[in-house]
């Protein structure tokens, strides 16, 4: 299978080592900044709800504020701070830093992000898709780091995955491949909010998912979060809806693990702060479940990173590309 040939944005040129650097991560629920080094040490952190409806033209100086305050809080000076990378959902276009039209922001098409960013900040941009962006942190920092091939997906207000090979990430040919959470489980099965088709992974998996079906259900929990902490304690009508998320997210890693043969999957997102409870059966699944020997050799683990894996992965494309490392471009 080859790499794309599609290239990021031209954000920090090859052979410059930027040091560190401004990462912003946008998210269909909270917007992070977050200041990383080269290291992968992030040197601050901070969050806030992105009240997508609002519009880019609301939400984007917010972000912009956001960044400037954690560079103010991480000791850094600013002079020092010689580039910006951006993790976004998409459809986007990472060569021209554009945000086509991601289904998590409602309304935010054709948004030009690199140029904004680069006026708000006097520095170079670079934009990646979000899940790929946090398979790049995985594979240069956290619990991918020396492996060959790994598939990341982050279970959040939608899923989104990145995928490494043979030490490259694969981006597809405009850009935007490893959408795994459009992995159809159930053909016939709910609606997908964020394509529109029926019966994708996300649909099952996501945390906006998991609530919805608790609502439908009559069920008195609000977030993924609430039914996770019901299930842990037993309560029937929890753990049904769990053990469902758990089979579907089951069903479409073990399509994905026959698909890539990965070493290693990673999952991260919000929806996997219920650790043991998911992560357990999953990985028991998935080896159980997938073809010989792909099954017998691959791990699933939990990010490492916590909530601070959107960050961390845009900053690894930054570096990426500062060093000519750019995984999938020569």
């Amino acid at each position: 299978m080859a790499t794309s040939a599609a290239a990021p944005a031209a954000g920090v040129p090859a052979g410059s080592l930027p040091s560190p650097v401004l990462a912003l991560d946008i998210g269909g629920t909270k917007l992070a900044a977050g200041v990383v080094d080269a290291n992968g040490v992030v040197h601050s952190f901070a969050v806030e709800p992105t009240r997508a409806q609002e519009g880019p033209d609301v939400a984007l100086p917010r972000l912009f504020e956001l960044g400037r305050r954690v560079v103010a809080e991480s000791g850094v000076d600013w002079p020092a701070i010689e580039a910006v990378g951006i993790g976004c959902g998409g459809p986007l276009d990472a060569a021209r830093g554009v945000l086509i039209a991601p289904p998590h922001l409602p309304g935010w098409r054709d948004v030009p992000i690199n140029d904004l960013a680069a006026h708000a900040f006097e520095r170079p941009v670079t934009l990646e898709n979000d899940a790929t962006a946090a398979a790049a942190g995985e594979h240069r920092w956290g619990a991918g780091a020396g492996v060959r091939h790994m598939v990341y997906l982050t279970i959040s207000t939608g899923v989104g995955g990145g995928v490494v090979i043979d030490g490259s990430l694969y981006r597809g040919a405009s850009g935007n491949g490893g959408e795994l959470g459009h992995v159809t489980v159930d053909w016939r099965g709910r609606r997908c909010r964020g394509c529109g088709r029926l019966g994708c992974l996300e649909a099952y998996v996501s945390g906006t998912s998991i609530a919805e079906r608790a609502h439908e259900a009559g069920l008195p929990y609000a977030t993924s979060k609430d039914v996770a902490a019901a299930a842990h304690e037993g309560e029937p009508a929890a753990r049904a809806l769990w053990d469902e998320t758990v089979e579907a997210l089951t069903c479409g890693l073990i399509s994905i693990v026959d698909l890539f043969e990965p070493e290693l999957v990673v999952l991260g997102g919000g929806v996997t702060g219920s650790g043991a409870l998911l992560l357990d059966p999953v990985r028991a699944g998935v080896r159980r479940g997938a073809m010989r020997p792909a099954g017998e050799a691959v791990d699933v683990v939990l990010s490492p990173f916590g909530d601070r894996v959107g960050v961390l992965g845009a900053a690894a494309i930054v570096y990426d590309r500062a060093t000519g490392d750019v995984p999938g471009h020569g």
